[in-house]
């Protein structure tokens, strides 16, 4: 299903019951929390919303508030004056600023140090704030979508996230059901990602053999989306033509040129540790496929991981990994 000029695969009653939401928040100004597991989709139903609105000429800016350290995220969020810090050679607009009234999307919102908290909750109360060492008060106009893989209550509960600034992000809230909960969806999404990756990686003959689809279908998908992806591209980059199982079977991709993780629940599979595996075993896994998928380029592999750079490498290490 397409709805405005953004694809959305939504065949599963649980994906179709979240467009149909999405649909009705998308014309209201309110600000919307978008809450679901990473690798959902998160950040492309935060676009689909923009785009189904009637923001949608307008700018569409995101910030990841995970990746970067505390100051530069309030830097980017409100701008900043010449002379506010050491390195602020200039003034700086920031994103409510650059925003205009489009939509500004707040991504791992949870991560937002207490004092940035308690200045996006002024933005969210007054509709105003000031550059990084400036007097000027400013304006939005700019809708605020945030976006969390954490369970914010509970956060909220812990002492590590505001309350005044939950209830004042959660107006409107869309949850994204990990890719388990909505199956229907696992092979057209397939479908959908391999058109892509066939153009990509210059394989115009790639296709999911029927028992490659089955395995599919069967996977839990822990890592949702990003980890179907994943494992789809790893599948095309490692059964380049003349090598593999792709050699003899016409430009088919086979369950053999998938990860294990993703063999071991392909129908009739024997999972090579005899049971469960452990949520450490999984991630290993995971994170070596994606690092081999995109050449080891840290960067590309993080953004894959939905994890910044430090805890990829941090992990990297953990695993002893190449």
């Amino acid at each position: 299903m397409t709805a405005g000029r953004l694809p959305w695969i939504a065949q599963d009653p649980a994906s179709l019951r979240l467009l149909e939401l999405a649909e009705k928040v998308a014309a209201a100004p309110a600000t919307l929390l978008i809450t679901g597991e990473s690798g959902t989709g998160k950040d492309h139903l935060a676009r689909l919303v923009h785009e189904l609105g009637p923001r949608r000429d307008a700018p569409f800016l995101k910030i990841d508030c995970a990746s970067l350290p505390p100051q530069l995220v309030e830097s980017e969020l409100f701008g900043h004056e010449r002379g506010a810090f050491t390195g602020a050679v200039e003034r700086k607009l920031g994103r409510f600023e650059l925003g205009g009234n489009g939509s500004i999307v707040l991504d791992e919102v949870a991560a937002l140090s207490p004092g940035a908290q308690g200045k996006l909750l002024r933005v969210l109360q007054e509709r105003a704030f000031e550059r990084l060492g400036g007097t000027e008060t400013l304006r939005i106009e700019a809708r605020l979508i945030a976006l969390t893989n954490v369970d914010l209550p509970a956060a909220v509960k812990a002492g590590s996230f505001r309350e005044d600034l939950y209830f004042r992000l959660n107006v409107l809230m869309l949850t994204v059901p990990p890719l388990r909960e909505r199956r229907a969806d696992i092979l057209p999404l397939a479908d959908h990602l391999m058109a892509a990756l066939r153009s990509a990686h210059g394989r115009p003959n790639a296709q999911l053999s029927d028992a490659a689809r089955r395995m599919l279908a069967a996977y839990s998908w822990p890592g949702n989306v990003r980890e179907l992806r994943n494992a789809l591209e790893r599948a095309v980059v490692f059964s380049r033509p003349g090598t593999g199982a792709v050699a003899a079977n016409g430009g088919l991709l086979e369950p053999a040129d998938f990860p294990e993780t993703v063999r071991a629940a392909a129908p009739g599979a024997v999972s090579p540790v005899g049971g469960l595996r452990s949520l450490e075993e999984v991630e290993r896994e995971v994170i070596a496929a994606t690092l081999e998928a995109t050449h080891y380029q840290i960067s590309r592999s993080a953004e894959a991981l939905g994890i910044s750079r430090k805890t990829l490498l941090e992990k990297r290490k953990k695993y002893g990994l190449k």
